[in-house]
């Protein structure tokens, strides 16, 4: 062993001691790990320390037992596979907690087998974003794909194999994953499950040969739906059986001739069921899967409750918006009550069932909100039709209670993700993202009615008017263009460069005038403001006074702006509190909300950042700004903070510029110099130095950075 070999073992070996938890130290003594691991050589014995380094930043017994491990895991993969490892184990103790990442650490020879089929195969989190979005574009509900031991569905979700690797080619696993996806889709959206096949099945003398046989059938009716509706996708389909399945041709004739008909349906493959059924059923097709009749009752079940009551709500609703607008109207039918739903058979030759149905209120159609257009189409999805009682306008007991979860009961009972945003965070020490990691949820601010606004544009009536003068001239200004082929005056440098190219023999330009050219902005601001308990007093009065004469000033350039408030506590209460959205006018419910704006908790601000850029990049403008407002450096109770906090703000802004966001951020803290050209970059920052000239200082950087 060489010297350089000994000191590193020797520096592991402290390493390990720091790892040892007490409880565990007697399974695998440290000398005895330095031992194995002293044979390595330097180069490894380097990559090894550094990862027990950053996996004891997660949890020390994980380093300790991948430190035992580490001589067998250099043996059975590459370093990069290694890396793949810890990180899933990493990431298994974030969601699960210790007992699950210490099953990955162990299950070492396992995940070496599967990592080499993962580099030669294709793995379904590779491709399942893609998918998603293609079987959400085809028709039907938003259908969310996820790994499953069986290829099946149970109609609000697609579950797929965890790995494909029957091609070696990854472009033929992605059209065969493809295949396998669009064949569930495809059940959901021909009807395959609107009969209770349980029920329906229970009369056979064996209800699972039974169940397969449905499913040959059901697989022959859905073909002929795709090579009518889909051709190229059933193409591929096609091509896909002669590769892989030992028997291409369906092998009933009569079920065959009956099933390709365009108006066969469930019900006619369910009664085949009775007179042709084999003693041998083929085998199945390489894309079609299993069918779960017990996964699909309940998951119908539970969404047709849920959705029957937001419908009958979404009725009662426009019941009320009736009832109001005849009140406004002040006509002679305002007395009269509209109370009654019904619904209207229209011809759609784009739905399977041939129409579709308008939902009529006292024999007037009506338009339900755009929000509940998805939750009638997947209702007539499941039933064909829209029940009777559905089309009864939910009363004030059920209307008024709400079935949303209140943001405000995170904390009661266990954690909860339900209803919040789940965002990845960046760990530097792992130099991945903790997967699902922050839990945001738009909150609403309470609303202050007071003077505030008032007295805000009295108190700095010489700065607002000088602003108002300074926005108006920025809206009205005109830019001189050069080089036009027309134009009011003659461009001295264009005809200078034109006439030389003329005594050098070349063509003449006629771009010989300058015009003046009215320019019209095009800009979309996001203003993310830092509501931390440390702005408590002056910097929280300063920072709504500075949204008061910002929103002057922009309501007179007329730039499209949004404001939000952030603030939390840990990962699972990131808070994010709705002040002003892009559509909203700058009126007297904004103004009490900015009035509103008071010191919270903590500052988390890289999932702010991913957030509101998600929005932001939701506008269709030709600037994007995303401006912060804050009095210090990222930080939170659990740790976020110092460098953890500082590069996964930096993170978050380097995703904000891939999406065409230029941030900028503006500052009180007499120490961001020292952080923020990490985070923001060299000229995107303003430090101020003193709290009372932000309400000045903001609205003049903004004219800066626009003009």
């Amino acid at each position: 062993m060489s010297l350089t070999q000994a000191l590193n073992a020797h520096e592991m070996e402290q390493a390990l001691d720091d790892c040892i938890d007490p409880e565990f130290s007697f399974q695998y003594p440290a000398e005895e790990q330095a031992g194995q691991l002293a044979t390595l050589s330097a180069q490894q014995q380097q990559f090894v320390l550094a990862w027990v380094k950053t996996v004891a930043k997660t949890n020390a017994e994980l380093a300790y037992q991948f430190s035992f491990l580490a001589h067998k895991a250099l043996g059975l993969m590459k370093p990069e596979g290694i890396e793949v490892w810890l990180l899933k184990a990493m990431d298994n103790y974030d969601k699960q907690g210790t007992m699950p990442a210490m099953a990955t650490i162990r299950e070492l020879e396992q995940f070496a087998v599967d990592y080499q089929e993962r580099c030669s195969g294709l793995p379904l989190d590779e491709v399942s974003g893609i998918l998603e979005s293609f079987i959400h574009g085809l028709n039907g509900r938003h259908l969310q794909l996820r790994n499953g031991e069986l290829i099946h569905t149970d109609s609000d979700t697609l579950f797929l194999p965890r790995l494909l690797s029957r091609f070696e080619n990854r472009e033929e696993n992605f059209r065969l994953y493809k295949a396998i996806a669009v064949h569930l889709w495809a059940q959901t959206w021909y009807g395959t499950w609107r009969l209770d096949l349980e029920q329906e099945l229970a009369h056979f003398k064996d209800p699972e040969h039974a169940l397969r046989h449905y499913h040959q059938l059901e697989t022959i009716r859905l073909d002929a739906c795709l090579q009518r509706d889909l051709p190229g996708l059933y193409r591929d389909m096609k091509r896909l059986r002669q590769q892989l399945d030992q028997q291409n041709e369906p092998s009933l004739p009569t079920a065959v001739q009956i099933l390709q008909q365009p108006h066969a349906k469930a019900s006619d493959s369910l009664a085949l069921l009775h007179t042709t059924q084999p003693a041998e059923l083929p085998p199945h097709c390489c894309y079609q899967g299993v069918l779960h009749p017990t996964a699909i009752k309940a998951a119908l079940e539970k969404r047709l409750a849920k959705e029957r009551q937001e419908f009958r709500i979404a009725l009662a609703k426009i019941v009320e918006e009736q009832e109001k607008r005849a009140i406004d109207d002040d006509s002679a039918q305002s007395n009269k009550k509209p109370n009654k739903f019904s619904s209207k058979k229209t011809p759609n030759e784009d739905i399977p069932d041939g129409f579709t149905f308008e939902l009529e209120l006292d024999g007037k159609p009506v338009a339900p909100p755009e929000e509940v257009q998805g939750t009638m189409e997947s209702i007539l999805q499941d039933l064909g039709e829209i029940p009777p009682d559905y089309l009864v306008a939910a009363g004030p007991g059920e209307y008024k209670a709400s079935t949303a979860l209140d943001p405000n009961d995170v904390w009661k009972g266990t954690y909860h993700e339900e209803g919040a945003f789940l965002y990845d965070e960046w760990d530097f020490g792992r130099k991945n993202y903790r997967k699902n990691w922050c839990a945001l949820r738009e909150l609403e601010i309470t609303p202050q009615h007071d003077n505030f606004v008032a007295q805000t544009l009295q108190k700095h009536r010489g700065i607002a008017k000088s602003l108002h003068r300074t926005f108006e001239a920025l809206r009205g200004e005109d830019k001189l263009l050069k080089k036009q082929p027309f134009g009011e005056d003659i461009d001295i440098d264009a005809l200078v460069a034109a006439y030389a190219d003329y005594q050098s023999g070349l063509e003449m330009s006629d771009r010989l005038f300058t015009r003046m050219h009215k320019e019209e902005r095009n800009i979309a601001v996001m203003f993310m403001v830092d509501m931390s308990g440390s702005t408590q007093g002056w910097i929280n009065e300063a920072e709504r006074e500075a949204l008061v004469l910002l929103c002057e000033v922009l309501e007179t350039l007329g730039d499209r702006y949004a404001i939000y408030g952030f603030s939390g506590m840990t990962r699972k209460r990131c808070e994010l509190y709705k002040i002003k959205t892009f559509d909203e006018p700058y009126d007297q419910t904004v103004q009490a909300r900015i009035s509103g704006i008071q010191p919270k908790d903590y500052t988390r601000m890289g999932v702010t950042i991913r957030h509101l850029s998600s929005l932001l990049s939701q506008v269709d403008a030709k600037i994007r700004l995303l401006i912060t407002l804050s009095d210090g450096k990222p930080d939170d109770y659990d740790g976020y903070r110092g460098q953890y906090g500082i590069e996964d703000t930096r993170q978050a802004l380097i995703e904000a510029r891939r999406d065409g966001i230029h941030a900028f951020c503006i500052t009180i803290d007499e120490e961001a110099r020292d952080y923020l050209p990490h985070m923001y970059g060299a000229a995107n920052y303003a430090v101020i130095d003193e709290v009372r000239k932000l309400p000045f200082k903001v609205s003049d950087i903004y004219r800066r950075l626009t003009s």
